[in-house]
């Protein structure tokens, strides 16, 4: 088993809530963290119980104060920046998992800018969209700078999506690249229907 060089980052609150629950559960047991479908538009999070007989050679152990998190090798690179806190609010407490990572794995700095702009889409722009039920597909990327995009389910044939295209969308593209990216193109055939937004 191997020690993480990275840690995820759980809250005091979170952890001790972790620490709380793991009181009740036999000896030796710590938590799990993992991604069910990494790497996938269907990615999940999750956390579970951890007994020291489920703990694997391959696995990785993050330590913290009074419990070590057990990450399986395969979910650990989905797991980059991930958070866990503990929510009180007036309807009660919950716990939060954030892992901008998990549906599609962090890319580097030097990668291929179509890969980057893919990365900020998946990771920022998409969640965004997918409040209204849509999404953005990037199709290319032109040899004059352009990002061309596709919209789809809420954002198709929606009256708004110039403006989400233009004050939304480009706005965060050219901002995020700007010596690389000079603007965003739709191509999509909008139909307007009962899946759009408005």
């Amino acid at each position: 088993m191997e020690q993480a060089t990275q840690q995820i980052a759980i809250s005091d609150a979170a952890q001790a809530h972790f620490r709380k629950l793991l009181d009740t559960q036999e000896e030796g047991t710590h938590i799990r963290i993992f991604v069910v479908n990494p790497g996938t538009p269907n990615a999940e999070c999750g956390v579970s119980y951890c007994p020291p007989n489920a703990v694997e050679e391959s696995d990785i152990e993050m330590k913290y104060n009074t419990f070590s998190a057990f990450i399986d090798e395969v979910s650990l690179p989905f797991l980059e920046e991930a958070e866990i806190d503990y929510v009180t609010e007036e309807l009660g407490a919950q716990l939060t998992l954030k892992a901008p990572n998990a549906k599609m794995r962090k890319v580097a700095d030097d990668a291929p800018l179509i890969e980057r702009v893919e990365y900020v889409i998946q990771t920022q722009i998409n969640p965004q969209l997918a409040n209204h039920g849509g999404r953005i597909t990037l199709i290319e990327i032109t040899e004059d700078g352009y990002a061309v995009l596709q919209f789809g389910g809420g954002c198709n044939g929606c009256s708004m999506v110039d403006v989400t295209l233009k004050d939304g969308v480009e706005k965060q593209l050219v901002s995020l690249f700007p010596n690389e990216l000079k603007g965003a193109k739709d191509i999509t055939e909008h139909q307007r229907g009962e899946h759009s937004y408005y």
